[in-house]
């Protein structure tokens, strides 16, 4: 994948996005062992998103060309610390004539931080069925999310204005933002349009890896719309504790998607979220879940 991201980052403008690609360039220590390191944007942990995309770099490493991933279902053990680089050690687990598994632990300070099993496939044609995408207005009609932000600026709480004015490698494109406006409770579900802030190259486990990148950003969020709750509200404490991502068909994570999430579920201190990812022409073509922690912060917890 580096030299594919080398000739992704001298064609793109968004230095953000070369730094994702840089984050996703894992170094290899071993032949089953890697090496990651994290963004030093001032978070006080890793992005989840960050870890399920290495992880998946790892793991594709492994592989033979022409069976991309189909799923992988990882869980979150511990916060990361992003001032250390984070190992990744790949255990072989099957290859077999049509599927290959790939168990990944990432690994800091000697304790693992997260573990996940990835499966690959190779192509194959049979019965095919979808559901469709919904019936929302086209990216090109909704401003970009800074614009939006600038627009409203007054009415946002300061950390959503940091959020969503920051340099992102992903640019986001919101449906509605009346849940930013109101501390009313809303139906738990938004759509999000989004893609890669600059071209990529044709690697297809790259694309992937963009896409898992994408998948955290919003979507333990989505619980939190049925009670007027925003992300970076004081009083709650959110983690990701598990996230499952399904890969249907082939897709470029540099054109447009669109991010339908919903969340059926809050309960036991727990938030149960779903998404689905559509192109611009309609087709799923993938699938991700989560359960995350949802604490209101009356007492000092620790995940331990």
């Amino acid at each position: 994948m580096s030299a594919g991201q080398e000739q992704s980052r001298s064609a793109q403008t968004c230095p953000a996005l070369g730094g994702l690609l840089d984050v996703l360039n894992l170094e290899r220590l071993e032949v089953n062992v890697f090496r990651g390191i994290s963004p030093q944007n001032g978070w006080q942990r890793v992005y989840g998103g960050q870890v399920l995309g290495q992880a998946l770099v790892a793991a594709g490493r492994t592989v033979e060309d022409g069976r991309p991933a189909h799923s992988l279902h990882g869980y979150f053990l511990l916060a990361g610390d992003p001032t250390h680089p984070i190992l990744y050690e790949v255990e072989r687990i099957r290859d077999g004539g049509s599927f290959t598994t790939r168990r990944v632990q990432a690994i800091q300070h000697g304790r693992p931080i997260f573990a996940t099993i990835v499966s690959f496939h190779k192509d194959e044609e049979s019965f095919e069925h979808a559901s469709s995408m919904p019936d929302v207005p086209p990216p090109e009609s909704l401003p970009p999310a800074k614009e939006r932000v600038s627009e409203l600026i007054d009415a946002l709480p300061e950390s959503m204005r940091n959020y969503w004015l920051r340099e992102n490698p992903i640019e986001l494109r919101p449906v509605d933002v009346s849940r930013y406006l109101s501390r009313e409770a809303h139906p738990p579900r938004q759509d999000i349009w989004l893609r890669a802030n600059g071209r990529l190259a044709d690697d297809p486990l790259l694309h992937q890896c963009v896409l898992a990148y994408a998948s955290d950003f919003t979507l333990l969020d989505t619980a939190l719309i049925a009670h007027g709750k925003l992300l970076f509200d004081p009083d709650i404490q959110l983690a990701s504790l598990d996230h499952s991502l399904w890969f249907h068909r082939p897709f470029r994570a540099d054109e447009w998607l669109l991010y339908t999430q919903d969340s059926p579920i809050a309960a036991g201190a727990r938030g149960f979220c779903r998404g689905s990812f559509y192109t611009r022409d309609g087709r799923l073509v993938a699938s991700t879940a989560q359960e995350g922690l949802i604490r209101k912060r009356q007492t000092a917890y620790l995940i331990k």
